[in-house]
């Protein structure tokens, strides 16, 4: 279990889009993977609990989770050999600790959160709530956005992950996020 939840060494500076569901994050990180000419890890969960509706009709429950991690892990690591540029990470395993926490209790299996604040990312664009909500066979909650908006946030501060705030519309939240990888590019490149 240990192996296939650490992250992979890898020459590339790490993003995640990180936030309430309906805010925006697949989209801006298929347009910064398109503005550096890089990759994009998608949202493994999105795929195995879309099939699990589709399959069983049932919701992603507290058995799910650790799977969810590990074909997170398993898409991260292996497109993270595909750049030596930037990585950008539609979401991490942080994340699906908040959503644990959020729907069962405040409970998050041991392993998951263990790899979720030992896992290491350059930085975090931390989405806000002011995207319409999208309603899909998965989404569930837009009368609690608000809420999970503060969770998010809170696990950034209480785990000292250094993020930036994106709010408004696509493009103002493109232009920020750019600026704020195109610094770590240069600190990258001068490491080199």
């Amino acid at each position: 279990m240990e192996k296939v939840l650490t992250q992979q060494p890898a020459n590339c500076i790490k993003i995640v889009l990180f936030g309430p569901e309906s805010t925006g994050k697949t989209t801006l990180s298929q347009q910064l993977a398109r503005h550096y000419h890089s990759v994009w890890v998608p949202e493994y969960a999105r795929d195995y609990l879309q099939n699990k509706w589709n399959n069983e009709r049932k919701t992603c429950e507290p058995k799910d989770l650790l799977p969810i991690a590990i074909g997170q892990m398993a898409l991260e690591n292996n497109l993270a050999q595909k750049t030596d540029s930037v990585l950008i990470c539609d979401t991490d395993l942080l994340e699906t600790k908040v959503y644990s926490e959020a729907y069962y209790s405040g409970i998050c299996d041991p392993t998951l959160e263990k790899y979720a604040l030992k896992n290491i990312y350059d930085l975090y664009f931390l989405t806000y709530i002011d995207t319409p909500w999208e309603a899909d066979d998965l989404r569930d909650k837009p009368e609690e956005r608000e809420a999970m908006f503060k969770a998010f946030q809170s696990a950034l501060i209480k785990h000292e992950k250094p993020y930036v705030l994106l709010k408004g519309d696509k493009k103002t939240r493109l232009e920020l996020a750019i600026k704020h990888i195109d610094l770590l590019l240069e600190k990258f490149g001068d490491a080199v």
